[in-house]
């Protein structure tokens, strides 16, 4: 078994910048954008963010399902990388143009556009995840590829807080619909160009047999074979709280420090912090790994975490050093208990391999990301209706106290009770044998051995 090289750690690392550089910008200025740029209501923008996710998550199992059915010269889930990477960048952009339409007409497009760009995300996003599994089969590796990974997430985001946002300034000429989207074309651009450099520096070494010949209605029959495991069902569940969370806390930051605050000039620096926080937790990861068990780390994370995130509820306003320092604490362990739990992803993936004899990494890995993706169409929903039920108004300099008071739970009390509860899913958690223990004692069969055996798909 070769030890995965730094060149091929820095190119896997390259396709979750290139996922965030869209992804962080959704996250982080997505409910903005649509409440005081673009100009939908926050009622009409919950109901979207729900549909749409919705919609898409279920598009993702199905991705999944075809990726683990794919066999090219170029390997099984890198060329969707190769196919989608373009055509991703491109509708990125064009999800934050703003049109000339009335009401209706720019509810319409803002539909298209973003449920257009929740697909192509999982075209690109699913094949990406599950490559990990056919570079190594080593877990330590897989934890250090995972810390690669989310260290370039939180630099693509980085790049974005601190770029993105001036550039709106800057290019829009002081027109800010203008300016979203000229700048989201530039990062569109950068996000191709590092999603073809993760393509070629990166080989995908493991490759379970593929059956080309089933048919896509036996993805339900999968399914439900996964679906028997207990591991798999604790962390689907624990992926659509925490991405509930997790979108509340990230997707309320704008508002919290803009309205809280009242210090909208502090709203890069604070971006900055929880993405420059989140590079730092997931580069920690491996050191921790190294030291506390994976599950029990994870636990006690996510139980700092929550303590932490309520106590900054009662923080005065006026304390803005105090705050943005709690915030950096939140997100650093935050980040670095991430790439336990994608760690713990690829050991079910084993199990499942193992007794099924043959691929499971794209259903296993889109069917987390279906989860992700409905904990975040909650997630906006909830946000949305929240502030709605709160008075709160679009663009307004000044908020009622109970929309600030919204903004206040949204942003602390609310996720850290979801956080606290992901502690009761993983209870009864069952560790299988890791990969390492049962690994064969020759590699499995290359892409190019398979490729010829099998034939190239066209």
């Amino acid at each position: 078994m070769s030890a995965l090289t730094f060149r091929e750690k820095i190119g896997y690392g390259l396709g979750d910048g290139a996922s965030n550089i869209i992804w962080q910008t959704i996250m982080l200025f997505m409910a903005f954008f649509y409440t005081d740029i673009y100009g939908l209501s926050a009622y009409h923008m919950g109901i979207m963010f729900l549909v749409v996710r919705v919609l898409d998550a279920f598009f993702d199992v199905w991705i999944g399902f075809l990726a683990d059915h794919t066999l090219t010269r170029h390997g099984q889930f890198r060329p969707y990388l190769l196919w989608f990477a373009l055509p991703f960048g491109v509708i990125g952009s064009l999800t934050f143009y703003t049109p000339e339409f009335g009401e209706t007409g720019k509810l319409v497009y803002a539909y298209i556009s973003y449920t257009a760009l929740s697909l192509l995300y999982t075209l690109v996003n699913v094949p990406y995840c599950a490559l990990i599994n056919n570079l190594s089969q080593n877990p330590a590796e897989r934890v250090s590829m995972q810390s690669y990974r989310f260290a370039f997430a939180a630099l693509g985001g980085v790049l974005v807080s601190l770029v993105a946002l001036p550039l709106t300034k800057v290019l829009g000429g002081g027109n800010l619909q203008h300016g979203y989207f000229y700048a989201m074309l530039l990062m569109g651009g950068l996000s191709t160009l590092m999603f073809y450099l993760c393509f070629a520096m990166t080989r995908e070494r493991y490759i379970r047999p593929v059956d080309r010949s089933q048919k896509f209605s036996s993805v339900f029959s999968e399914l439900r074979y996964l679906a028997e495991d207990a591991n798999w069902r604790k962390l689907f569940t624990l992926n659509v709280v925490n991405l509930t969370a997790g979108i509340l806390k990230t997707g309320g930051a704008m508002y919290f420090v803009t309205y809280y605050l009242q210090r909208p000039e502090l709203v890069s620096v604070v971006l900055t912090l929880i993405l420059a926080a989140k590079f730092f937790g997931s580069m920690l990861t491996p050191l921790v790994a190294k030291r506390i068990e994976r599950l029990r780390a994870y636990k006690l994370a996510m139980s700092l975490q929550a303590l932490i995130m309520i106590g900054l509820f009662f923080v005065p306003s006026q304390q803005a050093v105090a705050i943005c320092a709690l915030i950096g604490i939140i997100h650093l362990i935050n980040s670095m208990a991430t790439p336990l739990q994608w760690s713990l992803l690829s050991d079910i993936i084993d199990h499942v391999e193992r007794q099924a004899g043959k691929s499971f990494s794209g259903l296993v890995f889109s069917t987390n990301i279906f989860a992700i993706k409905v904990g975040i169409a909650i997630g906006g929903a909830l946000m949305g209706w929240i502030l709605t039920f709160g008075g709160y108004t679009g663009g307004a300099t000044l908020q009622s106290e109970s929309a600030v008071l919204c903004i206040r739970l949204i942003f602390t009390a609310i996720p850290a009770l979801l956080l606290l509860s992901l502690i009761l899913i993983l209870r009864n958690y069952r560790h299988h044998p890791v990969a390492a223990e049962h690994a064969p004692a020759s590699p499995q069969p290359t892409v190019s051995a398979l490729a010829d055996a099998q034939g190239e798909i066209k």
